[in-house]
């Protein structure tokens, strides 16, 4: 595929670049860590400048305050703030939610939902994950989830949903449940603009790795009204729901291929500048190896992506890709920011030095995205069901 981005794309990703290099550096991040709130690490002053450019809404239409580009030039904001592991929501606003309610959105949705993402004063995410007992189940299109279908139009949801990026910050949650018609008929899957703050709605936090916070929300009897529900009753919510799923997987492993990207360039700048019997370490034949892997397992990582990210943007059937590229995300970045960790020896773990960071990103990144042994057969069950 040709990766070549077009005159549009480039300036985007020059100024995604300058804006995430020059606000998120090292010193700024540790700021933001140490201020912390009980909303998790959040730079608002670089969520602002960032709606200020125009790249919060880089991917969404002119007529909601967008730029009207595509799903790649969304990738390319959000593998600049892989790069610098920077402290916001832009998988969780851009892709999880805004870019579904650009696509499957009634007129009025899309109007008084998405001009705030462009101006900064909306930040959204998606509830893809249930909780059953203990066990935390996938995003699917039957939803354990319920919203029962009231005489007026109106719907209440009930249901457990787990691991909810960015929910502390949101103003509202994507959620996909089952519908129910009065008598508790299953009448297919449906996908709710919920507000976080709604009655009935209890959010539980989840510490992560990275201290971005993920919640488990309750739903108990949660009044949704009728123009909440995303396309409105003739929407396909199942198409909805893996629209969510392939776009969101594809944002998760762009944003790691950035992560990957830069632990690769500090390993090789530490390296170079490590001696060690009076000759940099980066000249020693096992050292070389084992950045060279790294690199390799880098390369796939963002040649597979991005060739998710292109058909996605093309309108192409891309399941196959998805899933290759999140095999890669999933596999192939651990050994990345290992093989960082373990060749820059005790300076990988200096929460003084940046690679941390990048180590425990990628970490977070790979659990959200699911084991590599499920991409697999997922990649299998696809092919499978190819004809011959």
């Amino acid at each position: 595929m040709d990766f070549t981005y077009s005159e549009e794309q480039e300036a985007v990703r020059e100024l995604a670049g300058r804006i995430f290099s020059e606000r998120a550096t090292h010193e700024r991040l540790k700021e933001i860590e140490t201020a912390a709130a009980d909303e998790g690490p959040f730079d608002r002053d670089l969520w602002g400048e960032l709606a200020g450019a125009g790249l919060l809404g880089i991917h969404l239409s002119e007529e909601v305050g967008g730029a009207g580009l595509d799903f790649v030039a969304a990738c390319l904001v959000i593998e600049a703030a892989g790069r610098t592991a920077a402290y916001v929501p832009v998988v969780e606003t851009m892709v999880y939610a805004a870019a579904a309610i650009d696509t499957f959105g009634t007129g009025a949705q899309r109007k008084a939902w998405l001009s705030g993402v462009c101006n900064g004063e909306m930040i959204l995410t998606a509830a893809m994950s249930e909780l059953a007992g203990e066990v935390i189940l996938p995003g699917g299109d039957s939803p354990a989830t319920t919203a029962t279908a009231q005489s007026d139009g109106s719907w209440i949801l009930s249901g457990t949903k787990a691991c909810v990026p960015a929910a502390f910050v949101a103003n509202a949650i994507l959620v996909p449940a089952t519908c129910l018609s009065a008598d508790g008929t299953a009448t297919g899957c449906g996908v709710f603009i919920v507000d976080s703050n709604a009655g009935g709605m209890n959010l539980l936090r989840q510490t992560t790795t990275t201290g971005r916070p993920e919640a488990i929300i309750e739903m108990t009897g949660v009044a949704v009204a009728a123009d909440r529900q995303l396309g409105g009753p003739e929407a396909d919510g199942a198409a909805i729901v893996t629209f969510i799923s392939e776009h969101a997987t594809t944002a998760l492993c762009v944003q790691e291929a950035g992560a990957c990207a830069t632990s690769i360039e500090l390993t090789a700048e530490y390296t170079k500048t490590r001696v060690q019997f009076e000759k940099p370490i980066a000249t020693f034949q096992a050292v070389g190896q084992r950045a060279a892997d790294a690199y390799v397992d880098t390369e796939a990582i963002r040649l597979t992506a991005w060739q998710a990210a292109s058909r996605l943007s093309a309108g192409l059937p891309a399941s196959a890709e998805v899933a290759v590229a999140k095999y890669w995300a999933a596999e192939g970045g651990q050994r990345v920011v290992h093989a960082a960790a373990h060749l820059h020896g005790g300076v990988g773990v200096d929460r003084d030095y940046p690679l941390h960071r990048f180590f425990l990103l990628t970490g977070h990144i790979e659990l959200t995205l699911g084991g590599a042994n499920e991409s697999l057969r997922r990649l299998g069950r696809i092919l499978a069901s190819e004809p011959a």
